[in-house]
């Protein structure tokens, strides 16, 4: 048994090293867009595999035997790539996502980035806290009617907003920490995607004490048919089956 692991989250992180404890080949991937990543235990490889071909020809050149794809929920291209490759090469695949966070009713849902952008052109306030990532910036690059405090873990390479604060940072944060931010910047509008998990959940309830609104990007569907689980656990014991 030869498990790949599409990764680049605490999860995929986790995953590995229970694997890697427990004696399993494990080679873990990351996409490389981020400078300084945080590694996983055991062999790990870094930069793209040329779309869903690349990775087909990949999975039979390393003996694969399992895939899981543990990659940041809104990684939507790399999981349909995954997914396309893996029934191309007759892998079987897992699909580790953290949960959503539970929807909040005064929350402003979105489809997608794009509307995330006509959202907060149309909101009449000043101060926007927009952690969507710097891949995402250019959607706002032509917003000059508001100003944006935007924090990411790396500098932004492409178009970005006139009226912008950067701050380079790495969660996890804590509520007192995203209260003090937003209070300091006047923010009166976030702007974020629904990843999940602990590590950056904090600006939500810092949002929520100070009144300040939430335009939230809903997450990707996932490709039709994947197995899906929310728990390094149940991925543990799926990979456990496909040893058998």
């Amino acid at each position: 048994m030869r498990v790949l692991i599409l990764g680049g989250t605490g999860e995929a992180r986790e995953l590995a090293a229970v694997l890697v404890a427990a004696g399993t080949d494990v080679l873990s991937s990351l996409a490389g867009r981020v400078r300084d990543p945080r590694l996983p235990e055991g062999p790990v490889r870094i930069g793209g595999f040329g779309g869903a071909d690349g990775l087909a020809a990949f999975l039979t050149a390393e003996g694969i035997t399992a895939i899981v794809d543990a990659t940041h929920p809104f990684a939507g291209g790399i999981s349909a790539n995954a997914a396309a490759a893996a029934g191309a090469a007759g892998v079987p695949l897992l699909v580790l996502r953290r949960p959503e966070w539970d929807a909040d009713p005064a929350w402003h849902a979105v489809g997608d980035i794009r509307a995330a952008a006509a959202a907060v052109r149309g909101w009449p306030g000043d101060e926007v806290f927009l952690t969507t990532g710097r891949r995402d910036l250019a959607a706002f690059a032509g917003d000059d009617a508001h100003r944006f405090l935007v924090r990411t873990v790396d500098p932004p390479d492409g178009p970005v907003p006139g009226r912008m604060t950067l701050i380079m940072d790495r969660g996890p944060y804590t509520v007192d920490g995203e209260t003090a931010l937003m209070r300091e910047h006047g923010i009166g509008l976030l702007v974020t995607k629904n990843s999940g998990g602990p590590m950056t959940a904090a600006k939500l309830q810092a949002a929520r004490d100070l009144g300040v609104q939430v335009v939230m990007v809903q997450r990707p569907a996932l490709p039709p048919g994947a197995a899906a689980v929310a728990t390094v656990p149940e991925a543990v014991r799926w990979a456990g089956r496909q040893s058998g």
